[in-house]
């Protein structure tokens, strides 16, 4: 065969093998994005009135984010600093949708649910789609989540900015461009500045990338991040350290049997191999920011008491990682029959304390009853006396409670007065406006809670004890309210009453003393309160911290 009757040469070009399609994640991230959305707002929503009901936090927040944003500023140069940009937040909130009770407490509902998608995110880079699935449906069922995603306090936003800028540093470490950590400095800058112990969290940050080994220019650049959020944190910390009688309440840790359980039981599962992808294993970034921050506060108290267990609510975040890594390790390797009956038992388990926390027995404290209480034992023209005056708290965020009564003690009432608490008369004063009434209504603490001392509050036990007497007591939740009402004399000898805070001793008035300020009780009274301090309050726990 001759060449010319060759066909030509056909070139052959070899390819490379095309490797086999992967399965795309969207799928996989929309689920482990809705499904704790979902569930956290349903939750969220469940008993979300606690049967209208408020408790001295809220009722704080209710009445400054009601303040003109001068105002509110104003009041946090001289008091509860720490919480002015979320007051600011709340009070445009308020006037976007109005200030009811839902208002109050719809933006920790959708915090949450935000901090739950999250935390679905982070098991799914960190240990696979059913990881993360799992540990964002196990975030909404923890009781702590639960009840602050019900409460309009600061807490859930700072739980959903941690979450979020934890999220940012996992994905910032391989990927080291700039933007992804100016998102995680701003992230973590707007937590510190709702809370400032949320800078805790850029600790347990810190102790993951230097136990994951990650490389040097990823250690400089979060170090560089780190700096920064401290920077703008700092003034804030240093007005706000002379507020420190804003935590002066904590007499020891608050709440601390949670925290413990909570640290042991996450501990316990990161002993599995939870989780491999990535330069951050899920054990090594959940352990820390599950018990470094109460770990550290606990430390700080050995100086000063500081810890309280809403103050690292954040922490939540290590716990759900943890045992929703740890069940996808065990149903790898289990039946899912055991699966399935472990879950459902712990579901069962955690029915009572839902409904609990859904009833106004769940806090501490219960305003609207105090109020309820006062209005119905006053009558139009008693008197009003709040011992302490801290205690006008209770009733100020329902003015009409107390709006045919008169406030013996006040001033110049806490909106003008750009305080929390409004200003008191002197003690003379106060005790001569006092004896210008037949019937006093007075507001305390619970039984066995401690009075301050100063010599309003000595002037008010005192012209009580030599003066009135108690007539009844209604009992709520947080507080007593008492009616109290002329005797025909003078006790002979004015001793201590087991039921009265205060020192011992009288203080004598002349009727014919009485100051133009003591005769305007009967004719004109004292204007409404409309706002006051949440700073003292009962042992077992504050009003505002």
């Amino acid at each position: 065969m001759s060449v010319a009757e060759r066909g030509p040469a056909v070139a052959r070009t070899v390819f490379p093998p095309v490797p086999a399609r992967r399965r795309s994640a969207g799928p996989a991230r929309a689920v482990v994005v809705i499904a704790p959305l979902s569930l956290t707002i349903a939750l969220g929503l469940w008993g979300i009135r606690r049967k209208n009901t408020m408790w001295g936090d809220e009722s704080v927040t209710y009445q400054l984010a009601h303040r003109d944003l001068s105002r509110i500023w104003l009041t946090a140069q001289q008091i509860d600093l720490v919480h002015a940009l979320y007051y600011t937040v709340m009070h445009e909130i308020f006037g976007l949708f109005g200030g009811g009770l839902l208002t109050l407490r719809l933006p920790s509902v959708l915090a949450m649910s935000v901090a739950a998608s999250g935390i679905g995110l982070l098991g799914l880079r960190l240990a696979g789609p059913r990881a993360g699935l799992l540990a964002g449906l196990v975030f909404p069922l923890l009781p702590q989540v639960q009840k602050y995603a019900q409460e309009g306090r600061s807490y859930a936003m700072v739980c959903a900015l941690v979450t979020w800028a934890t999220y940012a540093l996992v994905v910032s470490v391989p990927h080291r461009a700039r933007w992804r950590w100016a998102v995680y400095g701003f992230t973590m800058l707007l937590a510190c500045l709702l809370h400032e112990f949320a800078v805790l969290a850029l600790v347990a940050h810190g102790v993951t990338l230097v136990v994951s080994r990650v490389p040097r220019p990823v250690l400089r650049a979060w170090s560089v991040t780190a700096a920064g959020v401290v920077a703008g944190l700092l003034p804030l910390a240093i007005r706000s350290a002379g507020q420190s009688g804003q935590v002066s309440w904590i007499g020891g840790p608050v709440r601390l049997r949670y925290f413990l359980v909570v640290a042991v039981v996450g501990v316990a599962c990161a002993r599995a191999r939870l989780g491999v992808r990535g330069p951050v294993r899920l054990s090594v970034l959940a352990v820390p920011i599950l018990v470094l921050p109460g770990l550290l506060l606990l430390i700080a108290s050995l100086v000063k008491p500081l810890f309280v267990d809403r103050y690292v609510l954040y922490s939540n975040i290590g716990i759900a990682l943890l045992l929703g890594a740890w069940m996808d390790y065990f149903h790898r390797r289990r039946s899912s029959r055991t699966v399935w009956i472990a879950a459902v038992a712990v579901l069962a388990a955690l029915v009572p304390p839902s409904l609990s926390l859904r009833t106004p027995q769940s806090r501490s404290n219960d305003v609207t009853a105090v109020g309820a209480a006062v209005r119905e034992e006053g009558r139009p023209g008693d008197g009003l006396l709040y011992l302490s005056g801290q205690y006008r708290a209770f009733t100020a965020a329902s003015p009409g409670d107390t709006r045919f009564l008169t406030d013996l003690a006040l001033a110049q009432d806490a909106v003008s007065s750009n305080t929390l608490a409004g200003v008191e008369l002197p003690a003379q004063d106060i005790a001569a406006r006092m004896l210008e009434f037949d019937r006093i209504v007075a507001v305390r603490g619970p039984a066995g809670a401690q009075s301050p001392t100063n010599p309003q509050e000595e002037a008010k036990t005192s012209t009580l004890r030599r003066y009135f007497r108690e007539y009844g007591t209604t009992h709520v939740n947080g507080a007593r309210v008492t009616v109290y009402v002329r005797g025909h004399a003078p006790s002979p000898k004015a001793g201590a009453g087991s039921d009265s805070p205060g020192a011992s001793g009288g203080v004598m008035v002349s009727r014919a003393r009485l100051s133009t300020s003591a005769r305007a009780g009967r004719t004109g009274g004292v204007p409404a309160v409309t706002s006051s301090s949440p700073r003292w309050v009962p042992p077992a726990e504050p009003m505002s911290a």
